[in-house]
């Protein structure tokens, strides 16, 4: 090929890919209310919706709510009541309710910009710290603060962690990390989460599957609790952050399961705090798939965690392996769990590691198997019955997944092949 014919093709080519502009150009409100948001909840007003009902009865009520800059703002962009925007510049103090109530609140700006400008620097570089100063960012349209944020933050701290294994969004993080997520894409239309696609691939089957089996009956409604310490105010915003997982992707096969675990009208947040949340988010006229169709269990190869139940009743056996300790869930309370022999649950098998072993495998059995306690990264040798030798890898939790597809009883022995690389995981 000629010379000038491959310089032509490379600038044609570079002229094809997009420039990025952190300018934001975007009408008020700019912070997760986008105009096809504004005019669902528009709309669910008129209809007197149930979630609206219940919303607009604790703001009439005078009801005490944890976010008063959240709540307060939310109603009067839907109502347009100028004593709502009051109550919510003048409870704003943290970052975020600040940079709400400023953009929600259009009457109280000028009183609250000097106070949401000095707040800036007090923003943690955590998730939750990070969003914030986004929001700041954004309605103050401080363009080079989002370019920073997004290119030396996001992609070169967060993104390669999420992507490796070495970062994981907890139960506490996600609602954040989706206000992040709606901010970004809403005002300057990038998807963070192409960044690091991996791991977003899978971010919706972990969280469904690291649900403990029973639910909570609270006064307001019932509770699904996630995995780790029991905390109520942890389950309504794990709930918050699913909702705007749907709303922020509700075409994917992944968020549809998702819209299928929310439908429940038990689980819908009546409280103080969720009340709120559920008016913003939910939207009960977006079709679900039925969550009774994903797998039974989720391994996640790059951070090392298994979760598993043995059915999706109420009652099933569910067991966790994070960070190398394995936890069982049994009469409904979560107990700490020694793997010292082959478990079934479900349609999994689960094993302690050891080298050598001999695992006879009947027929009969799940197909699934993990072994856990192997050492990060351990390289083990695995030989069945008229096969050829293989090797595996133990991923980051030391957890090495195997399946065997047979009609009869094999047996399969499994040996350390070399120590720990610190090349082997990806």
């Amino acid at each position: 090929m000629r010379p000038a014919l491959v310089l032509f093709l490379a600038v044609a080519a570079a002229g094809q890919q997009v420039e990025e502009d952190f300018h934001v150009y975007t009408e008020h409100p700019r912070l997760l209310l986008n105009a096809q948001r504004l005019r669902l909840l528009k709309r669910e007003r008129e209809r007197q919706s149930p979630r609206w009902q219940q919303f607009e009865a604790l703001i009439l009520g005078k009801a005490p709510m944890p976010e008063p800059a959240f709540a307060y703002g939310l109603h009067h962009q839907v109502t347009g009541d100028e004593g709502s925007a009051k109550t919510a510049a003048a409870a704003a103090r943290d970052l975020r309710s600040l940079a709400l109530a400023y953009d929600w609140a259009p009457a109280q700006r000028e009183q609250i910009e000097p106070r949401l400008r000095a707040a800036i620097a007090a923003a943690p570089a955590t998730i939750e710290g990070m969003r914030s100063r986004v929001f700041a960012a954004i309605v103050l349209q401080d363009h080079a603060t989002l370019e920073r944020i997004v290119k030396e933050w996001w992609r070169k701290q967060i993104a390669p962690g999420l992507t490796s294994g070495q970062r994981i969004i907890t139960h506490a993080e996600a609602y954040p990390l989706m206000e992040l997520l709606h901010a970004i894409r809403d005002n300057i239309n990038i998807d963070l989460r192409e960044d690091a696609r991996p791991y977003f691939k899978d971010f919706a089957a972990s969280r469904i599957l690291s649900y403990y089996p029973p639910t909570f009956p609270a006064p307001e409604n019932d509770f699904r609790i996630p995995f780790g310490p029991p905390d109520l105010k942890t389950a309504a915003m794990t709930r918050a952050a699913e909702m705007s997982l749907v709303a922020y992707d509700n075409n994917s096969t992944e968020t549809q399961f998702v819209q299928g675990w929310l439908m429940h009208d038990r689980f819908s947040l009546k409280g103080v705090l969720g009340a709120p949340y559920e008016f913003l988010w939910a939207n009960p006229y977006q079709p679900g798939l039925s969550y009774a169709h994903l797998p039974l269990r989720f391994h996640d190869a790059r951070g090392g965690r298994l979760f598993l139940r043995s059915s999706w009743d109420e009652d099933a056996i569910w067991v966790g392996y994070v960070d190398g300790k394995a936890e069982v869930l049994r009469d409904g309370k979560p107990q700490p769990f020694q793997v010292n022999k082959p478990v079934v649950v479900g349609d999994t098998m689960i094993a302690p590691a050891a080298s050598p072993m001999r695992l006879q495998i009947q027929a009969d059995q799940p197909a699934f198997w993990f072994l856990l306690g192997w050492k990060p990264g351990a390289v083990v040798d695995i030989e069945a019955d008229d096969e050829e030798l293989d090797e595996k890898i133990a991923d980051r939790g030391g957890i090495l997944p195997l399946q065997f597809l047979r009609e009869e009883n094999i047996s399969v022995r499994l040996r350390l092949h070399a120590p720990p690389a610190g090349n082997t995981l990806k």
